[in-house]
């Protein structure tokens, strides 16, 4: 079973103890998804608004958070 499916299993725990703390663990697996999957767009002449309709949110908001940060290696061995 992936790390992935393990989280998705414990963030359905009945213990809050579990389920938050994968909730929590999933969240940072997101956010660094998300970082990869902009560098990889941007990377490949994506404009900021095709990221955004993609992630179904406004221009401005992927703008705002992904434009400037420096790219990050494309590794889960980061």
């Amino acid at each position: 079973m992936s790390q992935a499916t393990e989280l998705a299993a414990a963030a359905g725990s009945t213990d809050p103890k579990v389920g938050l703390r994968a909730v929590r663990a999933l969240r940072r697996l997101l956010e660094r998804l998300e970082v990869i999957q902009v560098d990889n767009a941007r990377q490949q002449g994506w404009s900021w608004q095709e990221i955004a309709d993609a992630l179904e949110v406004s221009r401005q908001a992927v703008h705002k958070k992904h434009a400037g940060r420096p790219a990050v290696r494309q590794s889960w061995e980061a």
